[in-house]
């Protein structure tokens, strides 16, 4: 038996890169998957990697209301509850102080930093005592990377939320923690490196200064983010681990 054996959890953006990672190992430890994201393909493309009988997909954008509810809507449907939420879902681009639009900021933090928080708030009916979430935040939060700042303060905010609701729900017994992945090899870092000749140059570098010596795999983080889900983690709380090869701590 897995970790999560007859749990039920919830990963957004789980149609790719992390997301998808996350969802296809807290299935094979055991536990019931939503899925979620805006681009339907990806997640059906998810459930049939996870099989139909373990997860189910539930399109829609976690920046709209709407959507949260009809995606929640299929989780008490189901009747279980909900164990394990990953609020996995984001979007970045390097932008400099000089460049940033409204536009960009408000669509940064719209995913980003009010679509977490109403991922939980609209969850916790749903969420049984002793659950765990997991907000995806981003090294970038501590940092101050040339041209991605609106993208790190809104990952700070993550980071924020981690420690505040683990106060707020420590009555219930729901475990909250951050997971900060960096250098992760997905089909999202190569976009945001400026495509694949960009990318290329980018891993090439991390290669050289890395303690690893290479980009991480989506299946990395998903390794943490299923102890954090755990009762392996029964005693971490409020805390962000880091997932970046050592960059950030070395």
């Amino acid at each position: 038996m897995g970790q999560l054996e007859g749990r039920t959890s919830v990963v957004t953006g789980g149609g790719t890169g992390i997301g998808l990672a996350t969802a296809v190992r807290l299935a094979d430890e055991g536990s019931y998957v939503f899925v979620t994201g805006r681009r339907e393909a990806q997640l059906e493309a998810a459930v049939n990697t996870i099989g139909a009988d373990r997860a189910a997909a539930v399109a829609g954008d976690i920046s709209t209301a709407a959507d949260l509810d009809r995606l929640y809507a299929a989780v008490r449907a189901r009747g279980e509850g909900l164990d394990v939420l990953v609020a996995n879902a984001a979007v970045g681009s390097f932008v400099t102080l000089e460049q940033t639009t409204e536009e960009h900021f408000d669509q940064t933090f719209a995913v980003n930093v009010k679509g977490t928080l109403f991922t939980v708030q609209k969850a916790l009916p749903l969420l049984n005592d002793g659950a765990s979430i997991v907000l995806v935040g981003s090294p970038a939060g501590d940092r101050g990377v040339e041209a991605f700042g609106a993208y790190a303060a809104s990952k700070a905010a993550v980071r924020s939320f981690a420690r505040t609701w683990s106060n707020e729900l420590k009555g219930r017994g729901i475990r909250v923690n951050a997971l900060s992945p960096a250098w992760i090899e997905t089909p999202g870092s190569t976009a945001a490196f400026g495509g694949e000749e960009s990318a290329r140059a980018v891993k090439e570098n991390v290669a050289a200064t890395v303690a690893k010596g290479r980009m991480g795999r989506p299946e990395e983080a998903a390794a943490v983010v299923a102890f954090l889900a755990s009762e392996q983690s029964s005693y971490v709380v409020g805390a962000n681990i880091y997932v970046d090869g050592g960059a950030n701590q070395i």
